[in-house]
């Protein structure tokens, strides 16, 4: 497959992951033929779903199911329901999921899965006929040593209830490793709703360490309110930093005294938007990417800082809290700028590195407390972060690249004890 750059036709998502991963690669001594057989996904599934309707028509959906690798592991990553997802976007995530795997070091490869359909116009009834119907049309490619879904952009614990639930009622047993991010109820792991924004609070917390700045003295810009962004912006508060600027599909609110970001969960939890909080002024949506403050927090969707206008951020320090927030072509501005990015596929490995533990746990029976899932968490995420970190100041590159060689150099090497079976 060619990935051309074209003046009218925007580079896709997945093609970024292959700059990325050439560029990396670069500057490392890989064999040009492992290199590219891991670039590709090894499989890409498009499944047509008839959903009966709460009115009794029937409607199609597209569904996608992608596992880029299992060198290391069974396929592991989300499914996502969306309008707009696509293909191309289904086989960035989860070549991501690769990526960040082996840059925390568990043994998964990298998977992911979509359905185009708008979740908040769908009823909780025809949701549940939906999730069915793509877990059965793909029941061959999930299981606990094969592929192993978890939720993601417009899903949640109940659809992973509903893909365990189906998958076991057609094995024939239950199975709760097939899926994690389920109900504490039925298998899931304390911790694993908070470990996300978990991670990227660890990961910023470090990188201000390493850079001789006091969490306490700093300033967060937040894009993007969902789970990942709330929960990272209420862990940096405790930690002392103050949160300035805050954002969801809604709007933009700031305030340079600082949010109170427990007092605005609430708010959202009640008003389901960020706008209308009292506590803080309302501002442009542009003004969250773009305001001056030492770490700004991209945590929605990805390409939200480009080329275009990766001049404009004023940010000292940016952490990745969404997958593929920056594109390659902006990356090249803010390294010359000198601005620091955390890569996503170790400042937003807290989900995966949980979803792991949840898999354990389910596998072994066996349960651990919050406090447990949390410093098992807490010590992933810091070796992952100096791993990097350490490479990065070795080999005189950014952390990005720094991220993707220490991953590639860890699935070439797998890859090389196993063989590729011709």
């Amino acid at each position: 497959m060619k990935h051309l750059k074209s003046t009218t036709i925007p580079i896709s998502a997945f093609g970024n992951v292959i700059k990325i991963l050439d560029k990396a690669a670069a500057k490392m001594k890989v064999d040009p033929e492992l290199l590219e057989f891991i670039k590709e996904p090894r499989r890409s599934t498009i499944v047509k779903l008839p959903v009966q309707m709460d009115d009794g028509t029937f409607r199609m959906f597209t569904g996608y199911r992608v596992q880029h690798s299992v060198v290391r592991g069974p396929a592991k990553g989300g499914i996502r329901y969306h309008p707009n997802v696509t293909l191309d976007e289904v086989q960035a995530l989860a070549s991501w999921m690769t990526w960040k795997c082996a840059v925390a070091k568990i043994p998964f490869g990298g998977g992911k899965g979509g359905i185009i359909c708008d979740p908040s116009k769908l009823s909780k009834k025809e949701l549940a006929r939906l999730t069915r119907r793509y877990t059965a049309d793909l029941i061959d490619l999930f299981g606990s040593q094969k592929d192993i879904p978890a939720p993601d952009v417009g899903t949640d614990s109940q659809t992973m209830a509903w893909i365990m639930d189906t998958y076991s009622m057609h094995k024939g047993h239950t199975a709760p490793g097939v899926v994690t991010g389920k109900p504490l109820e039925i298998g899931g792991s304390l911790g694993r709703v908070e470990a996300t924004g978990r991670g990227v609070m660890i990961s910023v917390r470090e990188i201000c360490k390493s850079i001789d700045l006091d969490l306490a003295e700093v300033t967060v810009s937040v894009q993007g309110f969902g789970n990942v962004g709330s929960i990272a912006a209420l862990l940096l508060s405790e930690e002392g930093a103050k949160i300035t600027h805050v954002s969801d599909q809604y709007g933009a609110i700031h305030n340079p005294d600082g949010i109170d970001i427990p007092k605005l969960i609430k708010h959202v939890e009640s008003k389901k938007k960020v706008p209308g909080f009292r506590g803080a002024k309302r501002c442009g949506r542009e003004d969250v990417l773009f305001c001056k403050v030492d770490v700004l927090i991209p945590a929605a969707l990805e390409n939200v800082i480009t080329g275009k206008n990766a001049r404009r951020i004023k940010a000292r320090i940016i952490g990745e809290g969404a997958n593929g927030p920056t594109t390659p072509e902006a990356d090249v501005i803010l390294e010359k700028k000198g601005v620091i990015v955390v890569p996503d596929i170790l400042c937003n490995a807290g989900g995966v590195i949980v979803s792991y533990f949840e898999w354990v746990q389910d596998n072994m029976g066996y349960f651990w407390d919050e406090p447990e899932v949390n410093l098992r968490l807490e010590k992933k995420m810091v070796e992952a972060f100096y791993d990097v970190y350490n490479h990065s100041q070795a080999h005189g590159v950014s952390l990005r690249l720094a991220a993707y060689m220490l991953a590639i150099h860890r699935v070439v090497s797998i890859l090389e004890m196993r063989g590729i079976y011709a």
